[in-house]
């Protein structure tokens, strides 16, 4: 069993979930099927991102390791705000920003990266079970202050650290645990209740899944913490049903689940274009399917090594790949 290759098909598998996700967004008004699959996409796939994340954080702590962070996580953020800044002027998207303070769309997630590595080097200290308890208790408070919300990502970056701490604390026996069979009869029981349920109630307000606003945005002023802790609840069972199906083969493609960052931080560039240009229409299961396509193309035109000698620089501040091909060009 190659458990290496079963987090990178992890992290492939949850970023194309992510691009199509973004690329379905526009077409849920209309259609209750699109935005069941749609909400059912966002129950898991963000915290399941999140989780793999943590598990990779093992070596959080100590000040080389934060300055490289700063490095990694800040530097691309403040890059890429400005070029989507710029991009977003270009065609011609309403309510452009240029405040630093206020992520661009995708972008919250480098800086609520970097915010959960710094609370990681207080909460490691804590025990794993009291950690987690007040992670979560902290996540269920701060819907409670309008004040806390998309500035800085200060709103996800809470609600969403319980996740990321789970990651951290746990091993690779615990995510091997859920390749057993009964936990794939399980996952997938599961998986069918929160679809019939989210279909049954289209109603159910999106914002609670992506976790910027506060509960009286959300329409629940005082009992939002007790929906909060369902949702915190659907989300866990359902990354823990959707990773039990993650192959642990090594495919041609798993490599490219190294790779994921620059197909998060890129992806936007054709997501707002075609939202903006309104090229695409959903009017059945074909043309869902060929959305599902449309991503797939994306996720590995983005991870391809060309795109990523190119972009390398802006992402990672270095250009060791162009060095390389020049070199052996050269050679």
């Amino acid at each position: 069993m190659e458990r290496s290759a079963y987090f990178d098909n992890a992290k492939l598998m949850l970023i194309f979930l992510v691009v199509f996700g973004h690329v379905i967004q526009p077409f849920t008004i209309d259609s209750t099927g699109v935005n069941t699959l749609y909400m059912w996409i966002y129950t898991f796939h963000m915290p399941a991102f999140i989780f793999l994340a943590g598990f990779f954080a093992k070596g959080a702590g100590n000040k080389d390791y934060l300055f490289k962070l700063t490095r990694k996580l800040l530097l691309p953020y403040l890059i890429f705000q400005l070029i989507y800044s710029s991009y977003y002027y270009y065609i011609g998207k309403p309510g452009w920003l240029t405040d630093l303070s206020h992520p661009h769309w995708s972008l919250w997630f480098l800086f609520s990266l970097f915010c959960w590595h710094i609370l990681l080097y207080w909460f490691k200290k804590i025990p794993a079970v009291a950690s987690v308890v007040l992670a979560i208790t902290i996540g269920l408070v701060v819907g409670y202050f309008p004040e806390i919300g998309h500035q800085f990502s200060l709103s996800r970056t809470f609600v969403f650290f319980p996740f990321f701490l789970l990651g951290y604390l746990v091993t690779s026996d615990h995510v091997m645990w859920l390749k057993h069979r009964s936990v794939k009869v399980a996952s997938v029981i599961i998986m069918a209740i929160v679809a019939v349920a989210i279909y049954v109630a289209p109603e159910f307000n999106s914002g609670w899944l992506l976790a910027s606003k506060s509960y009286g945005d959300l329409g629940m002023p005082e009992y939002g913490g007790l929906a909060r802790l369902l949702v915190y609840a659907t989300s866990a069972i359902m990354a823990v049903s959707v990773l039990t199906w993650v192959p642990t083969q090594h495919y041609r493609f798993t490599k490219l689940g190294t790779r994921t960052l620059y197909v998060y931080l890129l992806h936007g560039f054709f997501i707002q274009y075609f939202r903006q240009a309104e090229l695409f229409y959903v009017n059945n299961v074909l043309d869902l399917f060929g959305l599902a396509v449309i991503s797939a193309v994306i996720v590995l035109v983005l991870s391809s090594r060309p795109i990523q000698g190119i972009s390398q620089p802006f992402i990672e501040g270095k250009a060791s790949i162009l060095k390389k091909y020049v070199a052996s060009r050269e050679g």
